[in-house]
């Protein structure tokens, strides 16, 4: 663990693993079968899970839990009190460890403040999930999603421009990069 800031809070149990150049803030605990990146900001109150998987360069704001069966890649930005799940039908009184249904975020997704990701689902690379949304599918890559449930409203480059299809393409005029669109599938073109 080269270069890690762990504030004197902060709870990491042996066997954690953390990245270089990560920073786990306040109040966090970072549970012994959980792996995080290089280069994350975990933010203050964040919950990592036995299980849990995080790539390098993610950034956690405050309040966040991750549970066992949630993999979030590289880069991926979770807002401020956003939820992710792992049993589809909870109760108190029923075990369901084996029931945890897995959860990805892709590379460069970004999930908005008080969203609720729904176990079982996967969020598409550099996806963006509005503030409060509630993801019941699986969401497409570059999609913008909003609302409860949530609903696909536009496509995003990977800056987070809006991107307008004429003809299947499109150009974020943030990075000039050009995007394709076939089928509800949007690529970058190379």
């Amino acid at each position: 663990m080269k270069n890690v800031f762990i504030h004197e809070t902060a709870v990491v149990d042996e066997g954690a693993i953390i990245g270089s150049d990560t920073k786990v803030w306040h109040f966090c605990h970072i549970m012994s079968g959980a792996r995080i990146g290089s280069n994350c900001n975990l933010g203050q109150n964040v919950f990592a899970a036995n299980g849990v998987i995080i790539g390098n360069g993610v950034k956690i704001q405050n309040n966040v839990s991750v549970y066992n069966g949630v993999v979030i890649e590289d880069e991926v930005f979770i807002g401020p009190s956003a939820v992710f799940t792992n049993v589809i039908n909870p109760r108190s009184f029923i075990e369901r460890k084996e029931e945890f249904l897995p959860t990805r975020v892709g590379k460069g997704a970004t999930i908005g403040a008080n969203a609720t990701i729904i176990c079982g689902n996967s969020v598409g690379e550099f996806a963006m999930i509005g503030a409060g949304a509630v993801v019941t599918k699986d969401i497409p890559a570059y999609a913008l999603v909003v609302g409860n449930p949530a609903l696909q409203v536009g496509w995003r480059s990977e800056a987070g421009a809006s991107l307008e299809f004429e003809s299947g393409l499109a150009k974020c005029h943030l990075t000039g990069q050009t995007y394709r669109l076939s089928k509800n599938v949007v690529v970058r073109e190379e």
